[in-house]
């Protein structure tokens, strides 16, 4: 097994994500195939418990896995299908050490950081990185392990050890590692200083780590000579200091890395030049060049409860890009957060209530994603009343979906006091309940996570055929609340449709309302499946209701036709 490893030095949040998933993207095209570990060093045992406002969402997998954001990443560019061992954490390591210590598994020794963390740690990236997660047998030529974090944190320390540890083990022609770092311009200067990666390249080799490869941030080109110190005071080739700038879309940078040959700097280390082609990225720079341009695009209104922090619907986000572009359109995304459009708010803050209300009404489109607690859910209500009332196209997505429940069932029911058991533990009309399954002591892996089967009831109906009239469909859930199933029937006879339910027929799984041009709501999240190329058969139906073309026609398509179709070709 080859590895290379992303390292980020200077500040948090310069994107080694993306950079790792780009680096895979590239050695991918080369022919090789490809596997990604992300390790978090903090102590969570996973994200699931963790505030978006703080970590950005909780990216969720087939196996049930909460994540972080960075395998979507991983997923979207790579094309793979993860699991949850493939994001490590402190709390995770810990945990495996703890539990065989209690086992008496180190027969009476002293249970220290070095060598029993640190060899778990490395059996770990081991295990881990021989799994396929690319649907072929046998394991991937390389695995890309990113490091979050910045060099020099403390609690990051025994996971560079067990990596110093691994590069030895494995050998220099089966490591390589990539240390990305900032190269900032102060303003009164305006020149590009090297001196913050200097001292974080020092940090990483007092460590017991030299980077192969520096993969330098900035807004502008590096300069020459710019290149030239970071050479010589990194010890690292000119020719292996590569400029990841700012560019319009993160698509480019794949090809960013290319055109600087980052992979044969990568394959060269790796011994890997006798076996790799000339990487094919046609497909990618055509993704990238459709996008820069699309001069047309859809107003989508996005109701939410962490819409300050747009990281914490990062799927969603992709989501709607896959979908735009599919339809040669841009996404243009109001966020609008949803305690804003509550009546409360037009006696605080009148001017952004109005503000609030002018993006609802102007938008093509309204979707309220997921998430959880009470606080905003007035809004959401307010939103999905609005374009159940409006006949605008309406996406509710596991909340949402809930939300839609809750407002028919107090509009059109008359049911005032219709509630969810989330926001009110003793609600006389609960329309929404605690699944019986849920725990309600422990937060962490204890809702209904993961791909599960949705069986449509009816080929009759829009989402069915956006998924090309299936019999049922595996999407990916993470929730602790369901429509309460004794109201069903009450619902279905006022109009409102579940034509998606779980294998077992008593959990709602799609609403739908016929009587609407396309008012949907889906207990799943089909956001994390969503791929560049392969969009949401969902967020493609929003996205063509609200450009006012049939989302149906989706299903007149052939199976094994790429969905980056020119608007025309859906209507």
């Amino acid at each position: 097994m080859k590895y290379v490893l992303v390292t980020g030095g200077v500040v948090s949040g310069l994107g080694k994500g993306v950079t790792a998933s780009s680096v895979g993207v590239v050695l991918k095209a080369c022919g090789l195939r490809v596997t990604s570990i992300k390790i978090d060093p903090y102590l969570n045992t996973d994200a699931g418990t963790m505030s978006p406002f703080e970590h950005g969402e909780v990216f969720v997998l087939d196996d049930g896995g909460e994540v972080d954001l960075d395998l979507g990443n991983y997923e979207r560019f790579l094309d793979v299908t993860l699991t949850r061992d493939n994001n490590i954490t402190t709390g995770k390591i810990y945990q495996s050490v703890l539990e065989k210590e209690r086992r008496g598994d180190y027969l009476g020794k002293t249970v220290q950081v070095v060598p029993h963390i640190t060899d778990a740690i490395k059996d770990w990236i081991e295990s881990v990185a021989i799994i396929p997660v690319d649907g072929e047998e046998g394991p991937a030529d390389v695995c890309v392990i990113e490091l979050g974090g910045t060099v020099g944190d403390i609690e990051s320390m025994p996971f560079i050890e067990a990596l110093r540890q691994l590069s030895f083990s494995v050998g220099q022609d089966n490591f390589c590692l990539i240390h990305v770092s900032l190269i900032p311009v102060l303003g009164v200067v305006g020149e590009q200083k090297t001196k913050p990666t200097q001292h974080s390249v020092r940090e990483l080799r007092a460590l017991g780590l030299t980077p192969h490869l520096l993969a330098c941030r900035s807004a502008q080109p590096l300069l020459d000579n710019t290149k030239e110190k970071l050479s010589q005071f990194c010890h690292v080739p000119v020719g292996n200091i590569l400029n990841i700038r700012d560019v319009p879309n993160i698509w480019h940078v794949p090809l960013l890395l290319r055109n600087q040959n980052a992979h044969h700097a990568i394959l060269k280390q790796l011994n890997l030049l006798s076996v790799a082609a000339p990487p094919d990225l046609h497909e990618w720079t055509r993704r990238a060049e459709i996008y820069d341009n699309l001069k047309n695009s859809v107003r989508i209104a996005m109701v939410g409860k962490y819409v300050g922090l747009t990281d914490s619907y990062l799927s969603v986000n992709k989501a709607l890009l896959h979908a735009c572009i599919a339809c040669s359109l841009k996404p243009s995304i109001d966020w609008i957060a949803a305690s804003d459009l509550e009546d409360e708010s037009a006696k605080l803050t009148p001017e952004v209530h109005a503000s609030a209300w002018e993006k609802l009404r102007n938008a093509a489109c309204v979707l309220v994603p997921g998430g959880f607690g009470d606080r905003g859910i007035r809004g959401m209500i307010l939103a999905a009343k609005y374009a159940r009332e409006n006949n605008v196209p309406y996406l509710g997505i596991c909340l949402g979906m809930q939300i839609s429940v809750i407002e028919f069932a107090r509009s059109v029911l008359g049911r005032e006091r219709a509630n969810s058991m989330e926001f009110d533990a003793q609600a006389p009309d609960p329309v929404v309940i605690f699944m019986p399954e849920g725990s309600r002591t422990h937060m962490g892996s204890t809702m209904r996570l993961g791909s599960r089967r949705t069986l449509f009831q009816t080929s009759h109906c829009i989402t069915s055929k956006l998924y090309r009239n299936s019999e049922y469909v595996d999407e990916r859930h993470r929730h602790r609340y369901e429509v309460n199933p004794e109201l069903v029937g009450v619902l279905e006879e006022a109009g409102l449709k579940f034509v998606g339910k779980d294998e077992s027929g008593q959990r709602m799984e799609i609403l739908e309302l016929p009587s609407h041009p396309f008012y949907v709501g889906i207990q799943f999240h089909p956001e994390f499946k969503s791929r560049p190329g392969r969009p949401s058969a969902l967020f493609l139906g929003l996205v063509l209701a609200a450009t006012g073309h049939t989302p149906t026609a989706v299903s007149r398509q052939p199976r094994n036709s790429s969905l980056i179709k020119r608007k025309t070709a859906w209507s």
